[in-house]
């Protein structure tokens, strides 16, 4: 019995909304740069490319160079390409600290 493979693609998991989220979280807890574009890329990947470039304001081959591994999308593409995808940023603690500015003081 002949045993097949076929490559591993992130984009045959990303079927919900959750797993997206759950996903892009996970690049974002790595903090590098060119995963987090990466991650974007595969979610733009599962939600059509093209439809997501029009969603954006952006041309496709735009949108695919700036979440290439190459490019170096501006803060403003970004939130483009995450209001189009019905995603939004936000920002947590990175860690509980004991500065005062952290309770307020």
């Amino acid at each position: 019995m002949e045993v097949q493979f076929r490559r591993y693609d992130t984009v045959n998991y990303l079927k919900t909304e959750d797993d997206i989220a759950h996903y892009l979280d996970a690049a974002m807890e790595d903090g590098d740069p060119a995963l987090i574009l990466a991650a974007l890329g595969d979610v733009a990947r599962a939600r059509n490319l093209s439809q997501l470039a029009r969603d954006a304001g952006m041309s496709r081959q735009g949108l695919d160079k700036a979440l290439s591994g190459t490019g170096n999308p501006s803060l403003v593409t970004v939130l483009k390409i995450t209001q189009a995808l019905g995603l939004r940023l936000s920002f947590q603690p990175a860690h509980t600290s004991s500065h005062p500015s952290a309770t307020g003081v």
